[in-house]
C-alpha cells in the first residue's frame, strides 16, 4: 500500500546562513523569499515520502521532465498573519487544501491528506516565524505547489511528483492605499469554457491571460473582466472573483457574484465574502445571490442608477474596489461612495481583515500556527 502523507515524519534542517528580513517598505509581492523550503516527494510505487524543511535551493530537472512539456503543475496561494499578540495565524487553510486536491485529481497528480499538509505548513511557519511582518496589510504569502517530475516524453499520468511550499513576505497590495481599479471587459479571447478546467488552480489557466491583460494595460486598465458567450456572461476578473451590488426599484439591494458553474475559480476569499455578507447584512434589505449575469445587465443597471458598487476578491488584495469597466469602447462608471470604494466593499474588506489578524473570531476561520 502506498504511504500516506504523514506530518509526524517531518525532518528539519535549518540554514547555517540566515538572511535578514527586508524592511517592510521594501517588500514586493513575490520578489523576496524566506530561508527555507518545504518538500515532499511522491512516487507511484511508494506513495508519499519523508517531509523535509531544508534551506531554500534551486531544482535540477531533466529536460524531459513532464512538468516542462505537459503542464503537470498546480498551486495554491494563502497567507500567514501576525496578530496584535505576535502570534502567527492562518486563514481557512482547509479550503485551500480542498481546492488543491480537486486540482490535483483533475491534473492526474497525486492527492494527499489536507490536514497533514496543513500541519506541515504550520511547522514551516514556526521555522520562518521571523519573516512574518507586523501590521495590518502585511503578511507572509505561502505558495504550495505540486508538479509532475517523471522523465519521458510520453503523454501519461506522472509516476513521480513533488509537493513543495515556498514563502514570500508581502506588504499591502495597494502601495498607495485602498484604490479602485479599472477593468476591460474582454470577449475576443476566452479564459475558460463549460466542462473545461477554469475552476481548477492550474498554472496553465494563467498563461493565456497575460497577453490580453497586457493589451488592456495599454489602454489604461488594470485587469480583464472575462466574458463568455454571445450573451456576454461575466465570469471573473484576472486573478480575482467579481461582485456587483445593485439597488432594486423597491429600495432593496442585491449583492451578486457569478455561480460556481465550472468556469470560475472557487475562491476562498469569494466564499468568505459571501458567508460574511449573508451573516452580517440585514436580510430585509440585502439579498446575497450567486447567479448568472451579463455585462449588458450591469450596463443597463448602471444607466438606471441602480449599480451601487463593484469589487473583486482574492488572496493578494483581499478586496479590490472597481470604479469603471470599459466594454466595446463605452465606459461603465461604478460609484465609489466611500471615496476610493463602495461602502459595502470597504465593510467586507474590514470584516475579512479583522478575522485574518485575530481582531475578531468567526467560526474556526483563523488558526494560530502551533
Amino acid at each position: 500500500m502506498s504511504a500516506p502523507l504523514d506530518a509526524s515524519q517531518l525532518q528539519i534542517t535549518k540554514t547555517t546562513k540566515p538572511s535578514t528580513p527586508l524592511p517592510k517598505e521594501q517588500l514586493v509581492f513575490g520578489k523576496s523569499f524566506t530561508d527555507h523550503i518545504l518538500e515532499i516527494e511522491w512516487t507511484q510505487e511508494s506513495g508519499w515520502g519523508t517531509p523535509t524543511i531544508t534551506p531554500y535551493h534551486t531544482f535540477s530537472l531533466d529536460p524531459a521532465t513532464c512538468v516542462l512539456h505537459y503542464s503537470f503543475e498546480l498551486f495554491e496561494g494563502l497567507k500567514a498573519y501576525r496578530d496584535s499578540e505576535g502570534k502567527i495565524r492562518t486563514f481557512r487553510v482547509n479550503k485551500n487544501m480542498e481546492r488543491m486536491n480537486r486540482s490535483a485529481k483533475r491534473a492526474a497528480l497525486p492527492t494527499f491528506d489536507g490536514d497533514e499538509f496543513q500541519k506541515l505548513l504550520h511547522k514551516f511557519l514556526q521555522v520562518e516565524e521571523r519573516f512574518v511582518p507586523e501590521g495590518f496589510g502585511y503578511s507572509l504569502y505561502l505558495r504550495p505547489t505540486l508538479i509532475g517530475t517523471s522523465i519521458g516524453l510520453g503523454v501519461s499520468a506522472p509516476t513521480k511528483a513533488l509537493l513543495y511550499c515556498i514563502a514570500s513576505p508581502v506588504g499591502p497590495y495597494f502601495s498607495a492605499g485602498f484604490k479602485p481599479v479599472s477593468l476591460e471587459a474582454t470577449d475576443y479571447a476566452v479564459r475558460a469554457w463549460p466542462k473545461g478546467v477554469g475552476s481548477y488552480k492550474l498554472g496553465a489557466n494563467y498563461v493565456s491571460c497575460i497577453e490580453p491583460q497586457m493589451e488592456a494595460a495599454k489602454r489604461g486598465h488594470s485587469q480583464n473582466l472575462w466574458l463568455f458567450g454571445e450573451e456576454g456572461y461575466i465570469t471573473e476578473v484576472g486573478a480575482m472573483n467579481v461582485f456587483f451590488a445593485f439597488e432594486n426599484e423597491d429600495g432593496t439591494k442585491e449583492l451578486v457574484t457569478p455561480p460556481l458553474d465550472g468556469m470560475i475559480l472557487p475562491g476562498v476569499t469569494r466564499d468568505s465574502a459571501l458567508e460574511l455578507a449573508r451573516t452580517k447584512l440585514d436580510s430585509k434589505v440585502w439579498q446575497v445571490n450567486e447567479r448568472s449575469l451579463t455585462i449588458h445587465e450591469v450596463k443597463a443597471r448602471a444607466d438606471k442608477g441602480q449599480l451601487i458598487e463593484a469589487f473583486g476578491t482574492g488572496t493578494a488584495a483581499i478586496v479590490s474596489p472597481i470604479d469603471e469597466i470599459e466594454y466595446k469602447g463605452e465606459t461603465i462608471k461604478v460609484p465609489v461612495a466611500a471615496g476610493t470604494s463602495g461602502e459595502l466593499t470597504l465593510q467586507i474588506n474590514n470584516w475579512i481583515k479583522d478575522i485574518q489578524y485575530g481582531v475578531e473570531q468567526f467560526k474556526d476561520w483563523s488558526k494560530v500556527a502551533n
